[in-house]
């Protein structure tokens, strides 16, 4: 568990959302006090609005990002210490088929965020004040033939709508601090995992079609490859930035799993073997197909996230195995 000195109040955008949810968990352990906002859209988790709605210790606000009355309502009311922005639009194919909801929420919320977050900013006495972005490694594009891993040094080449929405917004918070020194500094992950993600991420999707007797349908040869990241690793390393975060910095978070895309279908095909084998007495690994490739697809992500672990203390410490065991106990709950 991670220590700040002193209680803080967070402002949590996006809070009722796959990482933002296992967020404000982590604040309450850590006994800090937290405002969630959230629009409610399609990728957030009933359970978690739900819990939050009854917790007294959350205030819960549905809403958008792009009302800045509310946002300034919100950080004057709650005398909000941090903001960390989760809020956005995240998956890529839902990016190449509809790229303006991308555009509105991620880039002109964005916006409207940092004008309110600046202009509460200018009347206060807070020292400590910070906005943190929560951003992507795939803003960064695909790592090239030099084979050397992303770091906060790469050049953003952005190649999907969503990851160039995203890279819109980094820059956006990047160049409030350095034009209006407003405190921000931003963050990048790699392929997150875990309980609570939504039904359309590769993960949960692997996990329902095996059990629903569906293809498994994974892109191009399958050869992609991704490094996964649990969940409650990437949010530690995001509570040691807001701590210990240097103003105007970026930080990668990474979780040192690298997996083919299709190796790690098998891989969680194989452990659902073990936990809960398939009413058709074969694997689950005979339902995986190969599908038509996503436009734009990166080929290969690697994260090198040396600075987080030698400026912050980071290093992801979950076991993939046992998390991956978790998360898919998670989702065969949740299909009952």
């Amino acid at each position: 568990m991670i220590n700040m000195s002193h209680s803080r109040t967070f402002l949590v955008t996006g809070g009722a959302g796959f990482i933002g949810s296992h967020m404000v968990d982590m604040l309450l352990e850590n006994q800090h006090k937290v405002i969630v906002l959230d629009a409610c859209t399609y990728a957030a988790n009933a359970s978690a609005i739900n819990d939050f709605q009854k917790n007294p210790d959350i205030e819960f606000i549905q809403g958008n990002i792009a009302n800045r009355t509310l946002i300034s309502s919100l950080l004057a009311d709650f005398s909000v210490d941090i903001i960390l922005n989760f809020a956005a639009e995240t998956h890529v194919d839902n990016s190449i088929q509809t790229p303006e909801i991308f555009l509105r929420t991620n880039i002109f919320g964005t916006y409207e965020l940092l004008t309110a977050a600046m202009e509460y900013w200018q009347g206060l006495d807070k020292p400590e004040f910070k906005f943190i972005q929560i951003s992507t490694d795939e803003v960064f594009g695909e790592v090239g033939v030099d084979k050397n891993p992303f770091s906060e040094d790469t050049a953003y080449a952005p190649r999907s709508p969503y990851s160039a929405s995203k890279a819109s917004s980094d820059h956006l918070v990047r160049s409030w601090y350095h034009t209006y020194k407003l405190p921000t500094l931003v963050t990048h992950c790699s392929n997150n995992f875990g309980p609570r993600q939504n039904s359309e991420k590769l993960v949960p999707k692997i996990i329902s079609n095996a059990i629903s007797g569906k293809e498994i349908p994974i892109y191009g040869d399958g050869q992609n490859t991704r490094d996964w990241l649990y969940v409650g690793d990437h949010c530690a390393g995001i509570l040691l930035a807001a701590e210990n975060g240097l103003i105007g910095e970026s930080y990668c978070f990474g979780g040192d799993n690298q997996y083919k895309n299709i190796d790690l279908a098998k891989k969680v095909c194989l452990r659902l073997d073990k936990i809960q084998p398939s009413k058709f007495g074969t694997s689950y690994v005979n339902q995986i197909r190969l599908v038509a490739d996503r436009k734009g697809h990166d080929r290969h992500y690697a994260v090198d996230f040396n600075k987080a672990t030698n400026v912050l203390g980071y290093s992801p410490k979950s076991d993939f195995n046992k998390c991956l065991d978790n998360t898919i106990m998670y989702y065969l709950n949740e299909i009952g």
